[in-house]
């Protein structure tokens, strides 16, 4: 089977009533993106840090995946998919995925302060914490989530993926944000390269790179039609 790669971002959950903060002038759910997903927002003010992760969390418990979620499981009868998220909701689990990279964190997970290695999935109801939430070492836990100004872990994993990749999709990200931008630079020569955006920068640099202008749902859908020429042929 041809490894097939998404590398997907806040479009594709925004058709699930995810919100995202790209197009709203650095606010995220009315709070400034850097006083809740930043180093040094969460070392200013952890309370709210822990109430704003609070709330995502209460609104993703009833959230459900999209047709753009459901087709890239779907395409696992056809490929070996891998699929690296930009995302920290659970919305590819949910749609049943089986391989998936979260580069920034997982919102339904927090982990030890003291020692990050420690991570716990949190279940409904149990899932608020605040500053003084303790694990059961007593360690002080935060929000498992990659904030602004610190380090990737799975970068490394996620950029060796996209260099074995034979196809790559990107979707639903407007590949600003770095370093997860860059991944695109480290595919094989001539790895057919698919974007699909609403508004899709443009990557000048490559031209093996096909753009699908169109939302993730509608994107997908006629992708799935693409790919299924290739498997086919």
């Amino acid at each position: 089977m041809k490894k097939l790669v998404f590398l997907t971002g806040a479009g594709v959950s925004q058709e699930s009533g995810i919100s995202t903060f790209r197009d709203s002038d650095g606010l995220w759910e009315n709070y400034p993106v850097m006083d809740v997903a930043s180093a040094d927002g969460f070392k200013r003010n952890p309370e709210l840090v822990h109430h704003f992760y609070n709330e995502r969390r209460k609104q993703l418990i009833d959230t459900q995946p999209n047709k753009a979620h459901l087709i890239i499981k779907e395409l696992e009868q056809d490929f070996d998919v891998i699929t690296i998220t930009q995302n920290v909701d659970d919305l590819h689990e949910k749609a049943g995925s089986n391989n998936i990279i979260h580069l920034h964190g997982e919102l339904m997970k927090v982990r030890s302060i003291a020692h990050p290695e420690r991570t716990y999935t949190l279940e409904y109801p149990n899932i608020e914490t605040c500053a003084t939430t303790v694990d059961k070492y007593g360690d002080i836990v935060r929000p498992h989530i990659v904030f602004f100004g610190e380090d990737v872990p799975l970068y490394t994993d996620a950029l060796d993926i996209v260099a074995d990749a034979d196809i790559l999709v990107i979707i639903g990200t407007s590949l600003v944000v770095y370093p997860a931008a860059a991944l695109v630079n480290f595919t094989k020569k001539g790895t057919p390269i698919f974007y699909i955006d609403p508004k899709p920068s443009t990557v000048s640099y490559l031209d093996n790179i096909t753009y699908i202008a169109k939302k993730a749902t509608e994107g997908m859908t006629e992708l799935a039609e693409i790919l299924r020429k290739i498997t086919s042929n």
